[in-house]
């Protein structure tokens, strides 16, 4: 695969993840919120999920291509 398709299909990747990163965790802000004000557990998904997400982006960027047979 040509470079450009494989930059292409990884921001691609990279895009769909951070929209459904968004809207999930808006979701679940906005049921914390409705069932149980009192806790805030709604931090614990969005920072576990945000870290797995700036991996992604370190993969896009090609940070882990020196592990990657090419």
């Amino acid at each position: 695969m040509p470079d450009a398709d494989r930059s292409k299909t990884r921001l691609r990747g990279l895009a769909i993840h951070l929209v459904v990163y968004f809207v999930l965790g808006g979701i679940s802000i906005v049921v914390n919120i409705l069932v149980t004000p009192q806790t805030f557990w709604f931090v614990l998904p969005v920072v576990g999920w945000g870290a797995a997400l700036a991996l992604h982006v370190a993969y896009v960027m090609g940070l882990f291509d020196v592990f990657l047979d090419k």
